[in-house]
């Protein structure tokens, strides 16, 4: 007899929904819940039953442990499935879960405190045999003992906080000197994000490989492995891409790995889902990294190379059930490769992205699969983490599934928020990637100083761009006219119709030349002939100078105009029809917000004089921390944000009289 008959699903998004579809092919009940922003949130409708949970901030909402347990109870849920992030790695929920009557879809909270300690976790793996970087996880965390732990560990360094993971709380630090920043910020993000400051100091591994194993216990005491995922290609230590099975994997590596990793498990008697992390040096050395009590946002690589839902069998397991399978009946077949989708501006070094979600077209296809959690018309937030999707390819080998996901996301369109679309398809393009040797220092090495910029517009895009624009317009012109027939389309009765356009800075012009056919001029020389124009829907064909191409394309208004042609999306506005374009608000020394956030600190006054470098403020978005700093030298004329209030996007947060810098006046 089942346990449970109906799960609330504790989260939001693409993790939600992948929840429900699991719960649902299994024939149970789904509730889900949602802050004030998400009430039209696409998980919301998909469930069978919601709860609203509170206010937009995080805290007030979906890491509100008594909000969340009420509304289990108001729903008539049994069950609560976490997702990831939020209070999946939250010993105190799970076990007010177990307090209240509620059966946790996850491990115990003994595991989970055992593990969200990383402190602890590394003595507790030693115990085990499983092998840790040299490092510090004592109690003693006065900045004296931690300074004295640095100088010990040597450099390089990473800082990390013992508490919570994704990134935050890290810092790598290169020299002794740089320690005490390290530990300031890496401690305020610390307890910002997971209410805990303590801190552990670790040997930084070089150029290391991130490969992890995916474990699996039941309360029988089985406990399997599922082979292992390779999440080297990351960003601020964030993952962006993930694979299975990793590049140079050997079936005995792949064998002493996941025999060290069940060994993590059973060291906490694991029930559940979970993901035992490790560093892989060029010597295929290993070392304890941490584990993840929860499903993993790239759990999809997995099931597509071991035919296993694993959502499912977390809820089998948290009914009681054995797993059914032994070590024996796991084997990898395939490859499959996931590329997150995020909301943010690569080209200004991966901030955050906010805004309206105007147009969003999920790619399709032989081998691909795609977990989202948006729609068109939703607000994305600063509130929340910033992936809108995750698109998994897989294939009989790395190559075939490499290139299906190159064509899925040059299939996909998302207008509105900035998004790494370009960047990901530029970096499964890459030679080190295709040759299957990135590292976690892949994006450094092959983006140095975060210096990505998106493709320039090519001619046959320009072209493309101003026959598809001056085809929207006709057609709105045309929706205004009464009884015009066909035949008098691209006719004008004072000879040829011209029409301009100024797009990325050229100019161009469309003329018809005739049935269904145009010239298009590029500047004074550049000519362009088009034909047999055909559109539906965000897809359309044409013949470009005898060639025939296809193109992705929104027009937003009769202005504007998203055009994705081979990979390269571009997003243009025509400067005759005399939109305007924006201003920057950072002229002179003047500092806008980057993207919209919380404001957690300041560290000047008016009448300051700064350098250039010097941090003005630490902004939170989206659950990472940035510094603020000032543009150049100068004296701070007047401070427009306060510390603990929101900012949006854009605006104004000091006025900076620009001063000529010491060094440039020697």
């Amino acid at each position: 007899m089942r346990k449970f008959e109906t799960i609330l699903i504790a989260n939001r998004g693409e993790i939600a929904i992948r929840v429900m579809r699991a719960a649902r092919a299994l024939g149970y009940r789904t509730v889900a819940v949602y802050s004030d922003p998400d009430a039209a949130a696409p998980h919301v409708g998909y469930a069978d039953t919601a709860v609203a949970i509170g206010e937009a901030a995080p805290s007030a909402s979906y890491l509100n442990i008594e909000r969340l347990i009420g509304a289990a109870k108001a729903s008539g849920a049994q069950a609560v499935h976490p997702g990831y992030g939020f209070l999946s790695e939250n010993a105190r929920f799970a076990q007010a879960c177990a307090d209240n009557g509620l059966v946790f879809i996850g491990p115990s909270p003994n595991a989970i405190r055992w593990m969200g300690d990383k402190a602890g976790a590394r003595r507790r793996m030693a115990e085990a045999g499983v092998p840790c970087v040299p490092g510090y996880d004592g109690e003693d965390q006065s900045e004296a003992t931690l300074l004295k732990e640095a100088g010990r560990i040597g450099m390089p360094l990473m800082v990390k906080a013992a508490a919570g993971g994704g990134g935050r709380g890290m810092r790598l630090v290169n020299q002794l000197e740089e320690v005490p920043h390290a530990l300031k910020s890496a401690r305020a993000e610390a307890q910002n994000a997971f209410g805990s400051g303590a801190l552990i100091l670790e040997r930084a591994v070089q150029r290391p490989r991130h490969v992890e194993i995916q474990v699996f216990g039941d309360s029988l005491g089985n406990v399997v492995h599922m082979g292992e995922r390779d999440c080297s290609v990351q960003r601020r230590h964030q993952k962006v891409i993930e694979e299975s099975p990793c590049p140079v994997m050997t079936p005995e590596l792949r064998a002493r790995m996941g025999a060290a990793a069940v060994a993590a498990a059973r060291a906490i008697d694991y029930v559940g889902a979970g993901t035992v992390e490790f560093l892989l040096d060029q010597e295929n050395n290993y070392y304890f990294l941490e584990m993840n009590t929860r499903i993993q946002v790239e759990h999809p690589v997995t099931e597509a190379v071991t035919g296993i839902d694993l959502v499912q069998l977390q809820i089998q397991a948290a009914e009681g059930l054995g797993l059914g399978l032994t070590q024996e009946d796991v084997n990898l077949t395939g490859h499959a490769i996931e590329a997150r989708l995020y909301a943010e501006d690569v080209a200004a070094g991966f901030l955050p992205s906010t805004g309206q979600i105007e147009c969003w077209q999920r790619p399709s296809g032989p081998g691909i699969r795609c977990d989202d959690g948006i729609e068109q018309g939703m607000v994305v937030s600063p509130y929340y983490d910033p992936m809108l999707a995750k698109i998994i390819a897989s294939g009989p080998t790395r190559d075939v599934a490499r290139a299906r996901l190159i064509e899925a996301l040059k299939a996909s369109i998302i207008i509105g928020p900035h998004s790494n679309r370009d960047f990901l398809i530029d970096t499964l393009e890459k030679s080190t990637f295709v040759n299957g040797g990135a590292t976690t220092a892949f994006i450094a090495e092959e983006f140095p100083q975060s210096k990505w910029q998106p493709a320039e517009v090519s001619d046959h895009a320009l072209a493309m761009a101003g026959m598809l624009l001056y085809l929207h317009r006709r057609d709105r012109w045309l929706e205004k006219c009464i009884g015009v027939p066909p035949e008098l389309l691209d006719w004008s009765s004072d000879g040829i119709k011209y029409s301009r356009f100024n797009l990325a800075g050229r100019d161009i012009v469309v003329r018809p030349a005739g049935v269904q056919a145009y010239e298009i001029v590029l500047g004074e020389k550049t000519l362009f002939q088009i034909a047999r124009v055909r559109r539906e829907g965000f897809k359309a064909s044409l013949s470009l100078n005898g060639i025939d191409r296809s193109v992705l394309h929104v027009c937003a208004d009769h202005n504007q105009i998203y055009i994705s042609h081979d990979g390269h999306g571009h997003h243009l506005k025509d400067k005759l029809a005399g939109e305007r374009l924006g201003t920057d608000a950072a002229s002179g020394g003047n500092v806008p917000a980057p993207m919209h956030g919380v404001i957690l600190d300041l560290f000047v006054s008016a009448g300051q004089k700064v350098e250039k470098g010097t941090r003005l403020a630490v902004l939170e978005a989206m659950k990472m921390q940035h510094d603020i700093v000032a543009a150049q030298a100068g004296e701070i004329s007047e401070i427009l944000c306060e510390k603990g209030k929101q900012v949006a996007s854009g605006a104004l947060l000091f006025k900076v009289a620009a001063t000529e810098s010491p060094e440039v006046a020697a």
